[in-house]
C-alpha cells in the first residue's frame, strides 16, 4: 500500500484525528451558514460572521428618499379558515375593471411589492401579509405550510373580490407557490374568476436541489444537513434573534449578496429588505422551511395554462434559479418568459420597471383575451 494510503497509527493517528476534527468543524460551520441562508431566504444567517460592508452605505443613493414601507391602502382583517387574522390592504376603487392580488415571498411582507403598488394604475390592488409574516397573525406549526397559504389566498379572494369580478394573481417566490397551491385546491377558479397569473422568482418544485451558487460538490454536502441545521436554529430562536438584531452590518452584506445581483443596488432598499427579514422570527423561518423543500406543484401548471401567464426570473438568483422558471415556461408554452440576466432573487425591487412592464403586458393580454371571448 502506498504511503499516502497507509492507516495512521500512534501519534500520527492522533494528529490525523485532530485534523479531521478541525475539518469537520469547518464543514459544519459552512453547512450551518449556507443552510441558514437558504432557510431565511438569506435572513437567518446574520449572526454567523462579521463581514465588512465597505462603503456600500455611503454611495450615492437615488432611492434614499423612497417611502419604503409607507404606502398604505385601506386596511382589512380577514380570518383564515383556522381563525388566524390575515392583514390585507386594498388600493383603488371597487369599480375598477380588474383586481390584482399580490402575494409576497418567504420572510418578506406585502411591502416587498412597493414599486408595483406605487406604479400600477387603472386597476384595483389587493396585497396581504402571509401568515406569520408582517402584520398577520402568528400561525401554529402544523398550519405553516404552502397548502395552508393556498387556502389563505382563497379566503382573501372571497373577502376582497365580488363573485365573478376578474382577478390577476401575482406571486413572488413563496407567493408563487401559494398561487400553485390554490390552483391545486380550486382549479375551477382559473379561467373563470382568475384570468391571469404572474410568477416571479418562483418554482414548481425541487428546491431541495438548489445550490445557492455553490460548487456542486459543496452543495451536495449541504443539502442532507440543511433541515437539521434549520430545526436547530428554530430551537435556539431567542439566541439567534438577539444575534440578528445585534449584527445589522452582517445582515446588510448577506442580503445584498443573496438577494440582489447589482452591486450598486440602493443601500436604502437593502436596508428596507433587511428590516422585513429581521422582523420575521427565526421560529417562523424554521417552521416554513420544510414546506418549501417539499413543494412539488407540477400538476398545478396544467391549471395555470388556462389563463395568460408571465414568468420572470433572475439570472443570478441563488434561491430559485432561472432554470426553475424555464421549467415553468416549458409546461406553459403560451406564457411569456422574461429572464433578467443581471438580477437576483428580489426582482420586483431590483428591477421594478421590468416587472411592472411585464405585468402591464399581462393586463393587456387579459383584456384582449376577454374581448375575444365576449365577441
Amino acid at each position: 500500500m502506498s504511503g499516502h494510503k497507509r492507516r495512521a497509527s500512534g501519534a500520527s493517528a492522533i494528529r490525523k484525528g485532530l485534523a479531521m476534527d478541525s475539518r469537520q468543524k469547518k464543514t459544519i460551520g459552512i453547512v450551518g451558514a449556507v443552510a441558514a441562508l437558504s432557510a431565511a431566504g438569506f435572513g437567518a444567517a446574520v449572526g454567523i460572521q462579521k463581514f465588512a460592508v465597505g462603503r456600500s452605505r455611503f454611495h450615492p443613493d437615488p432611492d434614499a428618499d423612497e417611502p419604503f414601507g409607507k404606502l398604505r391602502g385601506e386596511p382589512l382583517t380577514v380570518l383564515a379558515d383556522d381563525g388566524l387574522p390575515l392583514q390585507v390592504e386594498i388600493h383603488g376603487s371597487a369599480d375598477a375593471p380588474l383586481t390584482m392580488v399580490l402575494c409576497h415571498g418567504y420572510c418578506l411582507t406585502q411591502d416587498s411589492w412597493h414599486y408595483q403598488r406605487r406604479d400600477l394604475t387603472g386597476l384595483r390592488m389587493v396585497s396581504w401579509d402571509q401568515r406569520s409574516h408582517g402584520r398577520s397573525g402568528r400561525s401554529t406549526r402544523p398550519h405553516a405550510t404552502i397548502e395552508q397559504t393556498g387556502r389563505d389566498l382563497a379566503t382573501v379572494l372571497r373577502a376582497t373580490v365580488r363573485p365573478g369580478d376578474p382577478v390577476i394573481l401575482a406571486g413572488h417566490s413563496m407567493g408563487g407557490m401559494t398561487i400553485m397551491a390554490l390552483a391545486d385546491q380550486q382549479p375551477e377558479l382559473f379561467g373563470t374568476q382568475i384570468v391571469g397569473v404572474a410568477l416571479v422568482n418562483t418554482s414548481s418544485g425541487d428546491l431541495d436541489e438548489m445550490t445557492l451558487g455553490l460548487p456542486p460538490v459543496l452543495a451536495r454536502l449541504v443539502r442532507p444537513l440543511a433541515s437539521s441545521v434549520i430545526r436547530g436554529l428554530g430551537r435556539g430562536a431567542k439566541i439567534v434573534d438577539r444575534t440578528r438584531d445585534a449584527t445589522p452590518d452582517v445582515a446588510f452584506w448577506v442580503i445584498r449578496r443573496m438577494g440582489f445581483s447589482d452591486r450598486h443596488v440602493s443601500p436604502a432598499m437593502v436596508d428596507f429588505v433587511e428590516q422585513m427579514i429581521r422582523a420575521t422570527p427565526i421560529e417562523v423561518v424554521a417552521e416554513f422551511y420544510p414546506t418549501l423543500m417539499e413543494h412539488h406543484r407540477g400538476e398545478s401548471l396544467e391549471v395555470l395554462g388556462r389563463v395568460p401567464t408571465v414568468i420572470l426570473s433572475g439570472g443570478h438568483d441563488r434561491l430559485t434559479p432561472a432554470a426553475h422558471s424555464r421549467v415553468l415556461a416549458e409546461a406553459l408554452p403560451d406564457a411569456e418568459l422574461v429572464e433578467v440576466a443581471d438580477a437576483g432573487h428580489l426582482l420586483p425591487m431590483e428591477y421594478p420597471g421590468i416587472v411592472t412592464a411585464a405585468i402591464r403586458r399581462l393586463i393587456a393580454r387579459v383584456h384582449a383575451d376577454r374581448r375575444e371571448r365576449s365577441a
